[in-house]
């Protein structure tokens, strides 16, 4: 009989200490969150849609685990296919999830089909309320401010003529699409071209209000790329916020726009603009500054999402499915913000162990 070395038996756990030692990203996510956050919220979304599980067959994948491996997705920014096979080749990925070698796997389809459980049920952002819930319990939103921005999401783009993408503009379906459901399922009618700086972008756009001192994304609107920074301001801004110093830059500028911030009782600190004729003055401009040292801030957010998260790609196709990619984005973050900032999150309870 063939010895074993005992060495063998303790493999798995050889590695996971290897692996904290080394300083797993994940391991910090499991150490400062509490997924049962999201559990009844994951549940509701598909017990909604599918009513009372049937009996027989495979036994179902759990809820919580897909929705985990949908944080893997974000933070690495992963197709489908390429989810499946990093949690199949990644021994990181499977002790976040939970599940032991010879577990199965979900498959990509499964990846998919659970995500469009999670949008037709409009979960997302009620998962996004969730978390945010939690930490607003205990006052972890400082609440001295807010600062609003907004970031190109790139998808891919679309090879159409000058005459398909007019009459997409004006909201009507090409000719002939409609014959070609196969190509019609390729096509993205939501999506929009703009231009910024002379720099082309095509897809959509994600309008974020965060906290000033915290930096926590306490709500965003996602929009097509042609929408204006400005335009979404009203959605933004809530009962919340009234009360509180408003950061923005000079896109966010202008008397209607004031007469929001008046009629929302928000102490305007928006970056004031220049004009051909009527220049700022030194004053303006050194308030300006001082204004631009908390606004910048906002752009730490995205800076995050874009270099370590690659947030600003997505492969979807149509509103619906960007507003939920943009959507888990936004929660990834905050839920990365919360481990720099060294807050554990419960279901009980929610305490600072050290302030960042």
């Amino acid at each position: 009989m063939k010895n074993i070395n005992p060495l063998c038996l303790f493999d798995d756990l050889f590695l996971t200490q290897k692996l904290r030692k080394l300083g797993n990203p994940l391991e910090k996510l499991d150490r400062y969150i509490d997924w049962k956050i999201f559990q009844d919220t994951v549940n509701q979304a598909i017990e909604s849609k599918e009513g009372k599980e049937k009996k027989g067959g495979r036994p179902a994948y759990d809820r919580l685990m897909l929705f985990k491996a949908f944080i893997i997705q974000s933070l690495y920014n992963l197709s489908d296919e390429q989810l499946e096979y990093q949690i199949l080749d990644r021994t990181s990925f499977k002790i976040f999830l939970g599940l032991k070698k010879s577990d199965r796997v979900p498959d990509s389809r499964t990846y998919w089909h659970f995500r469009e459980q999670l949008i037709s049920s409009g979960s997302i952002e009620s998962l996004f309320a969730a978390f945010n819930a939690q930490l607003d319990r205990p006052g972890v939103f400082a609440n001295e401010g807010k600062m609003v921005d907004a970031s190109f999401v790139d998808v891919p783009k679309q090879r159409n003529t000058r005459e398909e993408n007019k009459q997409i503009k004006e909201g009507k379906l090409p000719s002939g699409w409609d014959k070609t459901p196969n190509k019609l399922a390729q096509k993205d009618t939501d999506a929009r071209w703009t231009k910024k700086n002379n720099v082309s972008f095509y897809g959509y756009k994600n309008h974020v209000k965060a906290d000033i001192k915290t930096k926590l994304i306490c709500k965003y609107v996602v929009t097509n790329a042609s929408v204006h920074d400005s335009q979404v301001v009203d959605q933004l801004l809530d009962k919340t916020d009234e009360g509180q110093d408003f950061y923005a830059d000079s896109a966010y500028a202008g008397e209607p726009l004031e007469q929001v911030y008046t009629k929302k009782k928000v102490a305007s600190k928006v970056n004031e603009k220049g004009y051909k004729k009527r220049p700022l003055t030194e004053e303006q401009k050194s308030n300006n500054r001082e204004k631009s040292k908390v606004r910048a801030r906002v752009e730490h957010i995205f800076g995050f999402v874009e270099n370590s998260m690659n947030g600003s790609y997505i492969r979807t196709i149509g509103m619906a499915r960007a507003e939920a990619k943009i959507g888990m984005m936004n929660i990834v973050y905050n839920i990365c913000r919360c481990v720099q900032l060294k807050k554990v999150v419960t279901m009980g309870q929610l305490c600072a162990i050290q302030t960042k």
